[in-house]
């Protein structure tokens, strides 16, 4: 297939290019940042330009992976949230609808669930996050906007007829934090394996594996997170006292840590449960908290990215 990739100079970008490659795929890249996979630099806001880029290149496929995200709400002003994530999604389903392409993916995030009550965690339990919770709340513009474009998807589906997959990915940025100093570094990104953190490398691989699904699907929306560790009924004690549910689990994990001169969690507020994005789209996570520990009892490279001073090519291109 032929698949326009938007956000082809990003992080996930940089990987999925690649992989779709290797699995046979021509990449037209969209960015508005230049790389090395992106072909047509421009932004999805731009409705000239979008419609020019399906002109000129027989598509076969949409994977929709730029965006303005979190951090950009420092640098951007609300209009532009509207512009790109919801404007640009629009330009993009419309001319894929025109274009008669076979699938349309779009990269969503876990962050459009989180209400500011679930943000403030003020409650006795962990809050369990599957592909039926709801309603949904988002508590900033990022996720207002994410979530508006994920309701385009739908009703593009089923008004029209074109097969979306919505992925909601929990985090998988190489950079530190912008919001939490402590734990530091790949401390806090470990820890976050267990609830809330996939790696880059199984976010491209879901994003693969909507493509190929997306015809059967007509339209369906998956949690893409590593797998937790934990059921349920941990949720109340996981919020009074997670390093107890851990070592149940882990007996290992405290020691291990420990080699590190790195804590455990005392309190886990959320957990994103990805069950469905396993069975329905057949995903299998390679890496996971297990996967982390075996590194660490092995002295291996620790199985994600951390890069502190890593800038996305948006954020560079603005500052040159």
């Amino acid at each position: 297939m032929r698949i326009l990739l938007t956000g082809s100079s990003g992080w996930l970008g940089r990987y999925l290019a690649p992989l779709l490659r290797a699995h046979g795929h021509a990449v037209v890249g969209l960015d508005v940042a230049p790389g090395a996979d992106t072909d047509v630099v421009g932004s999805v806001a731009d409705r000239a330009l979008v419609e020019r880029v399906f002109a000129d290149h027989a598509l076969d496929a949409v994977i929709h992976a730029g965006a303005l995200h979190k951090p950009d709400i420092a640098r951007f002003p609300t209009q532009a949230f509207v512009d790109v994530n919801v404007t640009g999604t629009l330009n993009l389903l419309q001319a894929a609808t025109a274009a008669g392409v076979g699938a349309f993916v779009f990269t969503s995030t876990t962050s459009l669930m989180i209400s500011q009550a679930i943000r403030d965690e003020a409650g006795d339990a962990a809050v369990w996050l599957d592909d039926a919770s709801g309603p949904l709340a988002p508590r900033n513009i990022y996720g207002v906007t994410k979530l508006a474009a994920e309701g385009l998807c739908r009703i593009q589906a089923a008004e029209h007829g074109l097969p979306c997959v919505v992925l909601r990915t929990s985090r998988f940025f190489p950079e530190d934090d912008d919001t939490h100093a402590q734990p530091s570094g790949p401390n806090l990104k470990a820890n976050e394996l267990l609830h809330r953190r996939l790696t880059v490398e199984d976010a491209a691989r879901a994003h693969l594996l909507a493509l190929e699904r997306a015809p059967a699907l007509g339209f369906d929306s998956f949690i893409v997170s590593a797998p937790t560790p934990f059921a349920r009924q941990d949720a109340a004690e996981l919020k009074r006292d997670a390093a107890a549910v851990i070592a149940r689990r882990f007996p290992l994990a405290a020691d291990l840590y420990a080699r590190h001169g790195w804590v455990l969690p005392s309190a886990i507020g959320r957990v994103y449960d990805s069950a469905r994005s396993q069975s329905v789209l057949g995903l299998t996570y390679d890496t996971d908290f297990a996967a982390l520990l075996a590194a660490l009892e092995q002295g291996a490279d620790l199985p994600f990215a951390h890069d502190p001073d890593y800038v996305s090519p948006r954020q560079r291109a603005g500052d040159s």
